[in-house]
């Protein structure tokens, strides 16, 4: 038998699941994506007065007092590099970050010196992007926003509570807020004043 005969069926296979795996299978995929979700396969991205702000999936960095503030990013926030320290829990590195988030998070937010601090404040999640805080860390900072923005906090709570989202397929995790999205209703309530 010749070679070339017994290398034909195997070389059109290669190239039929090449061609399969490599335009169609993603084509169909996108297509049925951007047909059934459209938003989502975009990206999920908020526009504020014709202009992108961000995406509803990934944390930014909010430093001003006048906002809430998410999770920590060892990868500043960037979605094309996500990734975490990778230290783990007695690495002293990340021991010494902690605890400087930690203080920074009770000295910002004016509380003791023994005041508990919710984990997702002070402790970077896996990606990095994590858009996410929970209520209770939500509403650690909304004294300091009420001052920074001069609004009752009975407002900015009103505001946490109308954010709120259950947790992750209603078993994962617990109940949370998008800090993007309520910063945005946040300015938005500013700007009623």
């Amino acid at each position: 038998m010749n070679i070339a005969q017994e290398a034909k069926p195997a070389l059109v296979m290669f190239l039929a699941f090449t061609l399969f795996t490599g335009l169609v299978y993603p084509l169909l995929i996108t297509g049925i994506v951007q047909t059934a979700m459209p938003e989502t396969a975009a990206g999920s991205m908020i526009v504020v007065d014709g202009k992108i702000v961000g995406s509803e999936l990934i944390g930014q960095n909010f430093s001003s007092p006048g906002y809430f503030q998410g999770r920590p990013s060892v990868v500043g926030y960037a979605a094309n590099n996500s990734g975490a320290s990778n230290y783990g829990p007695t690495n002293t590195n990340l021991i010494e970050e902690v605890s400087r988030r930690i203080e920074y998070v009770r000295h910002i937010n004016n509380l003791s010196q023994n005041a508990s601090v919710p984990g997702e404040l002070v402790l970077a999640s896996a990606s990095g992007l994590d858009p996410h805080i929970s209520i209770e860390g939500a509403m650690m900072q909304v004294a300091r926003i009420a001052v920074e923005r001069r609004l009752p906090q009975s407002e900015i709570k009103l505001l946490v509570y109308q954010h709120k989202e259950p947790a992750q397929f209603g078993i994962m995790g617990q109940e949370r807020v998008n800090v993007l999205m309520l910063n945005r209703d946040l300015d938005d309530l500013a700007k009623l004043r």
